[in-house]
């Protein structure tokens, strides 16, 4: 079956080696943005621990799979038959995989000289460490970034699995990718993109970086502007056991602030009085403490004050906001998030929900070389 796809990357033809994480997450966003991705899995693979729902697994979505057995001959020239076509070939496998495979870049690219080769690992193709395993905690720590990620006194804080395996991994590697394949339109020539989750993690930091050189941002966790030091950055609990988050950091909006708690300001310390944060913070909480989170959302709801509710994921998905700009919907009685950026002349689409099982996959001639 055809799949309805819409989206600037309408065209383009993306061979995704089967992976976890990162890999499939790039290739969704690209899929959704209406690139043509094909997933291979190998035959013989052993199944996800834990088990994982096929048919909710979102970051298969929007693509079609077929399984090849990559340790037999016919199943690497079957492979390599589909590289002959494609844009893009997206792998995440430790360093020499796909070498030892006899899929590394020199044999692909000869067969197809124009096409982008992406490589996403957490730690690059070289370098002491390329061989080791990791996971998105250990790619945030060795990046210098979560060791300023934390409140004061407490050990530092993950963020889920969001900053290193999908900002600093597969959204750097669909940059890269897009990167690779306008410049391989214009030049004829394709190349080696190699994304290193560490890499991308650490370049997330790169404002932190700058404000460190300006002396506006110590090592020190949660004494700083905006992780958790600032009274007026935080998040702060409400009299029904929910949450307000405040980032009023602009003097207009800090005023909005003040004003929204009946605090009065004459009596009050100075904002970028850091002696006095921490007393500003009990304040801050006490007051919030004072009333429910409906009520601090009604009092703020008309002020320009950078006061939002923390909102559960159903909760954001039914907000009236996140319901005007058709940010989540349903495809197959899944609850997901819709494609992003928006654009105003080829919106990105889903293609299609993630296939539910080995029925739904495939064949190669009808999901590659028919469309």
């Amino acid at each position: 079956m055809t799949k309805a796809r819409s989206g600037p990357l309408i065209g383009v033809k993306i061979l995704e080696m089967g992976g976890v994480g990162p890999g499939p997450f790039c290739a969704m966003m690209l899929a959704d943005m209406g690139a043509t991705v094909l997933r291979v899995e190998r035959t013989g693979a052993p199944p996800a621990i834990p088990p994982i729902d096929p048919a909710k697994n979102l970051l298969h979505r929007g693509r079609e799979i077929i399984s090849l057995d990559l340790k037999a001959a016919d199943g690497i020239e079957k492979l390599l038959s589909l590289v002959d076509a494609a844009d893009v070939l997206l792998e995440g496998f430790r360093p020499g995989v796909m070498e030892r495979l006899g899929l590394g870049p020199d044999i692909c690219l000869a067969r197809n000289p124009a096409l982008v080769y992406a490589r996403m690992t957490g730690w690059g193709q070289d370098g002491p460490m390329a061989h080791l395993a990791g996971h998105d905690i250990n790619y945030f720590a060795m990046s210098g970034s979560l060791m300023l990620c934390g409140r004061k006194d407490e050990i530092p804080s993950p963020n889920l699995n969001l900053v290193a395996d999908m900002g600093g991994g597969g959204m750097l590697m669909a940059y890269g990718i897009v990167c690779g394949v306008l410049e391989a339109r214009s030049s004829g020539k394709g190349q080696i993109v190699d994304a290193a989750m560490t890499e991308g993690t650490a370049l997330l930091a790169a404002m932190i970086h700058g404000y460190r050189a300006m002396g506006r941002w110590t090592d020190d966790r949660g004494v700083n502007l905006l992780d958790s030091g600032a009274p007026f950055y935080d998040v702060y609990q409400t009299a029904d056991g929910q949450y307000m988050a405040v980032g009023s950091i602009e003097p207009k909006f800090y005023a909005e602030l003040i004003a929204g708690l009946s605090i009065d300001p004459s009596a009050f310390p100075g904002q970028h009085d850091k002696q006095a944060w921490p007393a500003m913070k009990a304040r801050f909480a006490e007051v919030f403490a004072g009333k429910t989170r409906a009520e601090w959302e009604g009092i703020f709801a008309d002020r320009d004050a950078c006061v939002t509710p923390v909102l559960s994921p159903d909760e954001a998905a039914t907000h009236a906001h996140s319901r005007a700009r058709g940010m989540f919907g349903h495809r197959e009685g899944v609850l997901q998030p819709m494609p992003a950026p928006r654009f105003s002349r080829t919106p990105g689409a889903i293609a299609s929900p993630p296939p539910a099982n080995e029925t739904e996959w495939c064949e190669i001639d009808r999901c590659w070389f028919g469309e």
